[in-house]
């Protein structure tokens, strides 16, 4: 077997673990806009070792946004008010979805958020 390939299936379930505990902080709905379809674990960084900070739960509406280059404004409201939470995955990974978007109310949403302010600088 490839090393990579265990190294993978080593995350993979790593990630897995952390399910329960992620969901139940979450309340069982998607902590980007509080929907609650088609809910899965998403890592902010996944380069990085799973953790609580570096996971969120998000609904597939969310999941998708995150690799569309210029996202809906009107898509993009309801992701707001995660820029406020203490858990990176959650603020941050919000953050780097509506920085694409060019809105002026994007930019003064993350500028007043609680978020890193280096990650701050490297998005506006």
């Amino acid at each position: 077997m490839a090393k990579g390939a265990q190294q993978n299936r080593d995350h993979l379930a790593a990630v897995q673990l952390l399910g329960k505990t992620i969901s139940k902080r979450a309340g069982f709905r998607c902590e980007w806009c509080e929907g609650d379809q088609e809910l899965r674990l998403w890592e902010y960084q996944p380069d990085q070792e799973p953790s609580e900070d570096n996971l969120a739960l998000l609904c597939g509406s969310c999941r998708e946004l995150v690799g569309v280059k210029n996202p809906d404004p009107r898509r993009l409201r309801s992701l707001r008010n995660a820029l406020w939470s203490q858990i990176p995955a959650v603020a941050e990974g919000a953050a780097v979805v509506l920085s694409r978007c060019k809105e002026s109310w994007v930019r003064e949403a993350i500028e007043e958020s609680f978020i890193d302010e280096g990650v701050k600088a490297r998005l506006l």
